[in-house]
């Protein structure tokens, strides 16, 4: 029965001496006092009453928020910067005996830091100059925590906040330039408007000059076209008149008239030549001759009736 009792105590002692180290994670063992190995991921037996584990340790990516710090500027503004660091343990052995307190280390560490590179410049420029801090801050801090085994991967400035005063006069400052820009965009807005007016007021004088060219071009071809077909109607009708006396003058011809009907034919043509309108008619002697023998014959056929 006690045979039973002791093995029952060892099982329980050996059970309890089996560990299991998870993913990412690492233990740091210690045989004696002494540093005896760091085991990694996987199952692990220690020895009883001899190993016990140091420290445990997580090698994941860890990120810590530090407090705000007061800061001094070169131009003595004091401002309140609170940072953030992203870190990460590389060595489990230089974490657990490198440093005391960790994490109080790397505060003041990152506060020193800070101070040392904004004192070195200007209000205005640390405002404006946060990657080159951040640049400056992981490059000091990664190089300062390689003996405790931890790897500095970023460093953020979270907040910048000057004094109330500066905060004021920055944001009058703000407030004078978004009120400059403005009449800056209202006057160009206003130059395009005129622009876009004067063009607009162009192209229509441009289109009312060339639509009364057109119109006047339009009115001279409809003119000249129109005079075109007058004189091409007098030009017919002088042609139909000039047809129409040959043709008589063709008939006549064919019917050869005695010299009696020209006369009479001459007569009525100087009848309407004279019109009542001429003053002065010259009758030829041989047209006078015939005109008295008409007028003898006349006389005689009245005497009859």
């Amino acid at each position: 029965m006690f045979i039973v009792f002791i093995l029952l105590i060892l099982a329980v002692v050996i059970i309890a001496n089996i560990k299991i180290v998870p993913q990412a994670h690492a233990y740091v063992i210690e045989r004696l006092g002494t540093y005896s190995g760091t085991w990694n991921v996987g199952l692990h037996v220690m020895i009883p009453f001899i190993d016990r584990i140091a420290k445990r340790v997580t090698l994941k990516e860890q990120v810590v928020d530090f407090a705000p710090q007061p800061v001094i500027t070169k131009d003595n503004v004091t401002m309140q910067i609170d940072t953030v660091v992203y870190f990460q343990i590389t060595d489990p052995k230089l974490y657990a005996y490198g440093v005391e307190l960790p994490m109080s280390a790397i505060e003041n560490l990152t506060a020193t830091t800070l101070r040392n590179i904004i004192g070195d410049m200007e209000l205005d420029e640390s405002l404006t100059s946060r990657d080159v801090i951040n640049t400056k801050m992981r490059s000091i801090l990664d190089e300062a925590t390689d003996p405790w085994g931890i790897k500095v991967n970023r460093v953020e400035l979270k907040n910048i906040i000057p004094p109330a005063g500066i905060r004021e006069a920055m944001e009058k400052q703000m407030k004078a330039e978004r009120e400059r820009r403005e009449a800056i965009l209202r006057a160009e807005g206003e130059k395009k408007s005129a622009i876009l007016v004067a063009e607009g007021e162009k192209a229509a004088a441009i289109l009312a000059a060339e639509a009364e060219k057109e119109s006047r071009i339009l009115k001279a071809e409809a003119e000249k076209e129109s005079a075109i077909r007058i004189a091409e109607g007098e030009a017919q009708a002088i042609l139909s008149v000039q047809e129409a006396t040959a043709s008589g003058i063709k008939m006549l011809n064919e019917a050869a008239p005695q010299t009696a009907v020209l006369t009479l034919k001459s007569l009525e043509a100087f009848q309407k030549v004279a019109d009542g309108k001429a003053t002065k008619i010259i009758i030829p002697s041989e047209i006078q001759g015939i005109a008295g023998l008409a007028a003898g014959l006349k006389e005689v056929i009245e005497e009859n009736k």
